[in-house]
C-alpha cells in the first residue's frame, strides 16, 4: 500500500465553461455556482507571480463574481493596471489618495463591499505587514478596515522556497491566521529563481477552487469519512491479472466534495490515473485483500464509509510467480479462483456501524434490472443507503446517472457530471447522518 498526501495538480478532464469559452477542470465547475453574485476583492501585492493574478480574474469574473482589483506599487512593477482593468471591467485601485472617492476614503469604501479579500500573490513583505498591523498604503490598509466578522481575507502565498521556509514568513503567517485570515497553500516546483520546492502560488484554477471552497457551506464538517475508489486488480502471474473497466471517477468525485464540505476525508484507491482531490489523504492498493486491509487499518477513526470501488469478486487461487507462457500447443491453462472478501459486507456487519456510529454507503454497478440489483444488495450488505448506476454506461465517462435506495424505496439522481453527483451526494448524507452517527 502506498500513502498519498493530496496534491496541488487539477485533473486533466477538461469541459467547456457553462458562463463563455473558457476551458475549465470539470472538478470546479459545480463549486463555481458558490461564486456567483459575489463581489471580490483582488489585492495584488509584488510577485512574478502576478501573472497568474491575471488569469485569476478573468476565471472569477467568468464564475460570475465581480472583481475589484487593488494593487501595491511593487506589483505595478510586475503587472500593469491597465492589464487588470481590462480583465476585471473596473477601474484599478492603487494608493490610498485617490481622489475618485468622494470621502477620499477608498480604503473604507472597498472593504464595506466586499464579500471576500483575495491577496494574490501574497508576499513575504505583505504579510509581515498583515502580521504587525502595519498600513502604509491601500492595500494594507484596507485588510487592516475591513469588517472582520463579515468580509473574510484570503491570502496566497508565492515566493521564493527558502523565504517561504524562513521562521519569520511562518510564523507572520501563523499570526495572520489568529488574527482570522485563511491562509491558502502553496505550490510545488519550478520558481522563477531557476530554484525547485515550495513557495509557488498556486495555479489559477486550483485558487478558484479554493475561494469557492470557502463559500460552500460545510454540513460535513466534524466528520471523517473513508472512501474507496476504483477497481482492483487480481494477479494471475506478474505481468497479467484480472481487472474491470471501473475508472475511480465517481468515487474520486465524492471525496472532493465530501473535503469541500468540510469533512477529512482519507481515500483509498485501486489503480487508476487520476490526480488526488486537494487536501485528501489517499492510499494506493491494488488487489481486494490489500483494499480490505487499508479499509480496517482506518475504519475505526471514521464516521462514514462509502464503497464505491468496483472490488473483483474472485482473484486467482494461486498466482504464478513467472509468466505463464504460450507453448504453443493450444492448450490453455487452468485456473482456479477463489472468492474476494466482501469488504461493505465487513464494514456493515462491524459492531460500530450496528451501534449507528459508523454510517455505511454502498454501490452497485449493474448492467440491467437496476432497482431490483440493488434493493437485493442493500438487504443482503444490511446497509441504510445503497447507490446504484449502470456500470456500461458511465465507466470511464465524466457523466452518471445515480439511483438511491433506501428502507423507505428509491429516488432516481438523473444523469449529471459525476462532480455535480458528487456535490448532491454530500448533500444527501448531511441530511442523512448527523440523526444516526457520532461525530468523531
Amino acid at each position: 500500500m502506498e500513502v498519498v498526501n493530496g496534491d496541488y495538480r487539477c485533473q486533466p478532464q477538461l469541459t467547456a465553461c457553462v458562463a463563455g469559452q473558457l476551458t475549465l477542470p470539470l472538478c470546479y465547475i459545480r463549486a463555481m455556482q458558490e461564486l456567483a453574485g459575489k463581489h471580490i476583492v483582488l489585492g495584488l501585492s509584488g510577485g512574478v507571480a502576478c501573472y497568474k493574478s491575471a488569469q485569476l480574474c478573468r476565471l472569477l469574473t467568468k464564475a460570475g463574481a465581480t472583481v475589484q482589483v487593488v494593487m501595491t506599487e511593487a506589483a505595478e512593477q510586475f503587472m500593469t493596471p491597465v492589464t487588470m482593468q481590462a480583465l476585471s471591467g473596473r477601474t484599478v485601485y492603487t494608493s490610498q489618495w485617490d481622489a475618485r472617492e468622494a470621502n477620499n476614503m477608498p480604503h473604507i469604501n472597498l472593504s464595506r463591499e466586499a464579500d471576500a479579500v483575495v491577496i494574490a500573490p501574497c508576499s513575504a513583505d505583505f504579510v509581515a505587514k498583515l502580521a504587525q498591523g502595519r498600513a502604509d498604503e491601500l492595500l494594507s490598509l484596507m485588510c487592516v478596515a475591513r469588517p472582520i466578522d463579515r468580509v473574510p481575507l484570503l491570502l496566497a502565498p508565492a515566493m521564493n522556497r527558502e523565504m517561504w521556509a524562513h521562521p519569520a514568513t511562518q510564523r507572520n503567517f501563523a499570526q495572520a491566521a489568529a488574527d482570522g485570515a485563511h491562509v491558502l497553500g502553496v505550490g510545488v516546483g519550478e520558481q522563477a529563481c531557476g530554484e525547485t520546492g515550495d513557495g509557488r502560488m498556486l495555479e489559477p484554477e486550483e485558487l478558484l477552487a479554493d475561494i469557492a471552497a470557502f463559500f460552500t457551506p460545510k454540513v460535513l464538517a466534524g466528520h471523517k469519512l473513508l472512501i474507496t475508489a476504483g477497481p482492483t486488480f487480481e494477479a494471475i502471474d506478474p505481468v497479467r491479472g484480472i481487472t474491470n473497466l471501473s475508472s475511480g471517477k465517481m468515487g474520486f468525485a465524492i471525496a472532493a466534495a465530501a473535503k469541500t464540505a468540510g469533512a477529512q476525508v482519507t481515500l483509498v484507491a485501486g489503480p487508476v490515473h487520476l490526480s488526488t482531490p486537494r487536501g485528501v489523504r489517499r492510499i494506493n492498493v491494488q488487489s481486494a485483500q490489500q483494499m480490505l486491509g487499508a479499509v480496517q487499518s482506518q475504519i475505526d477513526q471514521a464516521s462514514i464509509f462509502i464503497a464505491t470501488a468496483a472490488v473483483a469478486d474472485w482473484r486467482p487461487a494461486n498466482a504464478a510467480d513467472q509468466k505463464i507462457k504460450k507453448d504453443g500447443s493450444g492448450d490453455v491453462p487452468a485456473l482456479s479462483f477463489v472468492e474476494n472478501p466482501d469488504i461493505l459486507a465487513t464494514v456493515a456487519q462491524s459492531e460500530r456501524a450496528q451501534s449507528g456510529a459508523l454510517y455505511c454507503v454502498g454501490f452497485a454497478a449493474e448492467s440491467h434490472d437496476l432497482l431490483a440489483y440493488a434493493t437485493a444488495k442493500r438487504v443482503r450488505k444490511g446497509v441504510p443507503l445503497l447507490v446504484g448506476n449502470i456500470g456500461p454506461a458511465t465507466f470511464g465517462q465524466d457523466d452518471n446517472a445515480l439511483l438511491l435506495v433506501d428502507a423507505s424505496g428509491h429516488r432516481e439522481l438523473p444523469r449529471a457530471s459525476k462532480t455535480a453527483l458528487g456535490h448532491q451526494l454530500v448533500a444527501e448524507l448531511a441530511r442523512r447522518v448527523p440523526a444516526t452517527t457520532t461525530r468523531l
